[in-house]
């Protein structure tokens, strides 16, 4: 799912990679020394920047410790490729998708449905010019529609300068393939992106050569609930979420990402479009 610092709001709940609950985990990986290598399946089109830069973080902390193989399932592209470049090896499938090597600001502007649809007037009382930066009430003007782009300039040569060091390429490599270009696995795999085809058992035999083990046993982390912890966690709103599924159909996917827009990081890593595969 998306990369965001808090899990999705409301009764939309759908899977999603939460900073603070990832970094524990790989945490935890790191610091048990009976776990010799470490796999993480990706499957995500991004999200937060500033969140996938401190899960980005925490993935170098434990490749400091141990191998860490990247598996790509569906799609790994953004965010998700943030995450997974500084990774030993990576493996993706040949229909993955992946690269999307980008970032955007998103801002929402309900001036004009707020001040003249709904009839609302703003009085603001600031001590900085731009305090009130984001405001619904009004556009932005021009002098933080350029803050704004400095701060995605510097997220975006961040990016490639990690995807540059973990790929071992030059950054103005990467930047030719980047510019949010999505790629397939096979694509990824000619250009650099990708180590090598392959699915999740190609990569935790993979990660085990890597550890120079040859007796060992693969466990999923974390480990999922028992059936009857499960029924106690469901959320009630489950059931709301999947007749809006049903009633919205393919529109779903866009309620959901306008659902989230007021809670999510302002700087994205992510693939700003909606993947249907039919």
């Amino acid at each position: 799912g998306e990369i965001n610092d808090a899990p999705a709001a409301g009764f939309n709940q759908e899977h999603c990679i939460t900073t603070q609950q990832t970094i524990t985990d790989l945490q935890e990986l790191r610091e048990d020394e009976d776990v010799k290598a470490v796999v993480i399946r990706v499957n995500s089109p991004g999200g937060s920047a500033y969140a996938s830069e401190q899960i980005w973080h925490e993935v170098q902390l434990l490749r400091a410790e141990k191998p860490v193989v990247i598996s790509m399932g569906g799609m790994a592209a953004s965010g998700g490729y943030y995450i997974s470049c500084g990774a030993n090896k990576i493996f993706a499938e040949p229909t993955t998708l992946t690269g999307s090597i980008g970032i955007f600001g998103m801002i929402p502007d309900a001036s004009e449905l707020l001040t003249e649809k709904i009839g609302l007037k703003f009085d603001v009382v600031k001590t900085n010019e731009m305090s009130d930066i984001g405001g619904m009430g009004r556009p932005f003007n021009a002098a933080e529609s350029a803050q704004l782009q400095k701060m995605i300039n510097r997220g975006y040569e961040t990016f490639t300068k990690r995807v540059a060091d973990g790929r071992g390429m030059a950054q103005d490599s990467v930047k030719m393939i980047a510019e949010g270009r999505v790629w397939t696995g096979e694509q990824g795999l000619k250009i650099g992106l990708v180590d090598e085809l392959g699915n999740l058992d190609d990569a935790v035999a993979h990660a085990a050569e890597l550890a120079k083990v040859e007796k060992y046993r693969a466990v999923a982390y974390p480990a999922p609930d028992n059936p009857f912890e499960q029924l106690l966690n469901e959320k009630k709103s489950g059931y709301l979420d999947a007749e809006l599924k049903e009633l919205l159909g393919e529109g779903y996917a866009v309620y959901s990402l306008m659902r989230n827009v007021k809670n999510a990081d302002r700087i994205q890593a992510r693939m700003p479009f909606e993947m249907i595969v039919k």
